[in-house]
């Protein structure tokens, strides 16, 4: 792989999501970086822990090369703050809550201390004694985990991570805590702890008394003691309810995880870092970073040399940003430098699949993935290796205890989200098949910006289907699939997640788990919107039986809502407006479904937007309530909302095409937070998201949320809820 000094062109969207969240700025708060600096910045910054290495200024050069041309991309805190006077690097951390007073608020502190720097925390409550167990130095009761994981998530709220991202969470409890069904309802209020991901720790002996029906011990953590039991297939069909309702919690396989654990003489794994793919022990670390698979299709096969030697140069890379990363605690820089953890992750999956023209749900396409992911994990620990054998095994190593050849770190590889960093390779997240193919995006003036993976394309305009009127009709379909222009064999290679049997996005998971995956995978298991709960139950019984180590199984168009059924009796006798010559008005049903969004108006106070849908999922009619209706000081903002969702509703009901309604509203628009800017985002998510209806609009622009790799992210501009 020798230094290639191309010019690597950017898309438009890359450069956006680097100008808003990577370039570095001046203290005028003007961009002061290209892509190009910024490569050398990050690349500079980690070659320096082999600047007495005679080959210093070859690793320097490689180093830039692999990411500037976008085959090797670290983390976002890497990217942020390589080379600047921050200087942490990682991604991922895990920090224990001890069962007292000092020990939950250190660990509060200490989890504040990582949000600073632009890390994300994991956190087992597992712990804590449970609500109302007694407590001897106050002669008191507990609180239980759940009053302090509240008080974890307020602290959260007031941290951005660097003063770039806000923090966030992983809030893991074993399955046998006294506490565990408090646990699992908690966030079926979406209101309360947004700043944590709600993982229950499974253990094999709870799933095994799922099947056999029968009951399992829950243990007081403070005492050891059973203090009583439930019902396993109870616990479980709840944990498949409020999954099904809106993805939470997900579900953490605690023990298979711990038999994969590469140094068990330092302790068990207690949680995982937001997104569930690095298990790290209590004040472990761990840096990660993807190789673009995008990348490595030559002639129509995988071109696994240029792929040994990107693998090889990319595992020196995550090593030295160990030795020079600046930890935020001292009990981090001890753990990390104790087993020197690495994540080496892939993105691009998908569009390699693509070139090699193999389906992504099919066993073909898991062969193959799962043959790449093999090598890349043969060779990184090939490497690693070599390097143990140079500077020596990471110092936990124990030939007594770990039995594999000694190597420089403890574990090597794992699939993390890849959301902001794919975007900028212009390719598909982690292991994930895109979410769609051609998307609208709705600009200033309220037109509509046709945009199409370059692949489909390509490929479209080479087999000589590509025609804009199918591309808006692909757009507005959200699928490939029933277009009659395009061939069954593209049909097939360029199905996206929601085409994807659940079945065969977990099989995915199990194969790649299975064939290279050191730590664990960060995927979503995507359902159709009217996917049941037994088909939520399948997924988690499915996903355990593969040996996959978490799983987060997400229905579509199940967050953000909440399903109401709504009655208007004064419109009950109303008739259609006909006219031979004129629109025609639409009656109004006794009964409609409708969904409610919460939003904020210019004094950053709760509005609630009611929208109303007929039997085909249309929008008919939209309603703004207000909290504090009944302040008089606000009586007229109330009415000037209340009109315009009525004129909103009105041209629903005669048809108005929905484009020309987002346009009017974006020129009454005077504020990001007035109503029209509110009722032009909702609209905007719903022509852009799925047949099943809104999808939930990013709070940082006009996009949609897109539920993928365990979190919510905007392919926009980059906002995820779990970064």
């Amino acid at each position: 792989m020798t230094p290639d000094m191309t010019k690597q062109v950017l898309t438009t969207t890359a450069e956006t999501v680097l100008a808003r969240r990577y370039y570095l700025k001046d203290s005028a708060g003007e961009i002061c970086e290209t892509w190009e600096t910024l490569s050398r910045r990050v690349a500079d910054a980690v070659a320096i822990a082999d600047k007495d290495h005679d080959d210093y200024e070859l690793i320097r050069e490689k180093f830039f090369s692999m990411i500037y041309h976008l085959d090797f991309l670290p983390n976002s805190p890497c990217l942020m703050n390589a080379g600047t006077g921050l200087g942490q690097l990682s991604a991922c951390f895990v920090l224990p809550i001890e069962d007292s007073m000092d020990g939950i608020f250190t660990a509060i502190r200490n989890g504040a201390l990582v949000h600073k720097t632009g890390g994300g925390t994991g956190y087992s409550f597992s712990r804590l004694r449970s609500k109302n167990a007694s407590v001897r130095s106050t002669q008191g009761v507990a609180s239980g985990p759940l009053s302090f994981a509240a008080v974890f998530d307020a602290a959260t709220e007031t941290i951005k991570q660097g003063g770039k991202r806000r923090g966030a969470n992983m809030g893991v409890l074993r399955v046998d805590h006294p506490d565990i069904m408090d646990f699992i309802t908690a966030k079926a209020d979406q209101e309360k702890f947004n700043n944590f991901n709600f993982s229950v720790g499974i253990t094999d002996a709870f799933m095994q008394a799922v099947e056999d029906g029968e009951d399992y011990d829950l243990v007081e953590p403070s005492s050891g003691e059973v203090i009583s039991s439930l019902n396993a297939r109870q616990v479980f069909e709840t944990i498949v309810d409020l999954a099904w309702k809106n993805g939470e919690p997900g579900v953490l396989f605690i023990d298979a995880a711990n038999r994969d654990n590469p140094t068990p003489q330092l302790g068990d794994f207690e949680a995982t870092n937001p997104c569930g793919e690095q298990w790290l022990l209590p004040y472990e670390s761990c840096n990660l970073g993807s190789v673009n698979l995008a990348n490595f299709v030559l002639d129509g096969d995988v071109d696994y040399d240029r792929l040994q030697e990107t693998v090889r140069y990319a595992t020196l890379f995550l090593d030295n940003v160990i030795d020079c990363n600046r930890f935020p605690i001292p009990e981090i820089e001890e753990m990390t430098l104790k087993t020197r953890k690495i994540g080496m992750g892939i993105m691009g999956l998908h569009d390699l699949l693509i070139q090699l023209e193999i389906p992504y749900g099919s066993e073909e396409g898991r062969n193959v993935s799962a043959a790449i992911m093999a090598f890349i994990r043969k060779t990184s620990e090939e490497y690693s290796i070599e390097m143990a054998e140079v500077s020596g095994p990471f110092p936990a190593y124990d030939s007594a205890i770990n039995t594999y050849t000694p190597r420089r770190n403890a574990a090597l590889t794992s699939i993390q989200p890849t959301g902001t960093v794919s975007m900028i390779a212009d390719c598909a997240s982690g292991c994930e098949p895109y979410f769609s193919i051609v998307m609208v995006k709705h600009v200033m003036d309220g037109d509509r910006l046709i945009m199409v993976n370059k692949l489909f394309e390509k490929i479209a305009r080479r087999e000589g289907f590509y025609s804009d009127e199918l591309m808006s009709k692909v757009a507005d379909s959200g699928t490939v699939i029933g277009h009659d222009e395009i061939p069954e064999k593209w049909q097939d290679i360029f199905c996206t997640a929601q085409d994807i049997a659940p079945e065969n996005h977990i099989k995915m998971q199990g194969r790649l788990q299975k064939n290279g995956v050191d730590s664990s995978i960060s995927k979503t298991i995507n359902l159709p919107n009217d996917a049941s709960r037994e088909e939520v139950k399948l997924s988690y019984l499915t996903g355990f039986k593969l040996g996959c180590k978490g799983l987060t199984v997400y229905r579509d168009g199940s967050r953000e809502n909440q399903v109401l059924n709504t009655k208007e009796a004064s419109e009950k006798d109303q008739m259609a407006v006909v006219s031979a010559q004129g629109p025609v008005k639409r009656n109004l049903p006794d009964t409609l479904d409708a969904k409610r969004y919460k939003v904020k108006d210019q004094q950053q106070k709760s509005v609630y937007i009611i929208v109303c849908f007929d039997e085909n999922e249309e929008p008919m009619e939209v309603f703004a309530k207000f909290p504090f209706d009944n302040r008089v000081d606000l009586k007229d903002k109330s009415t000037m909302w209340t009109t315009t969702c009525r004129l909103v509703s009105l041209a629903l009901r005669f048809n108005v095409p929905m484009d020309e309604i987002i346009k009017q509203l974006d020129r009454s628009s005077g504020h990001m937070l007035d109503l029209p800017a509110q009722l032009s985002k909702l609209f905007k998510s719903f022509m852009a998201g799925t047949q099943q209806g809104f999808a939930s609009p990013c709070p940082e622009c006009s996009g949609v949320l897109r539920f993928e790799e365990g979190c919510e992210t905007c392919h926009e501009c980059g906002y995820s809820k779990c970064s």
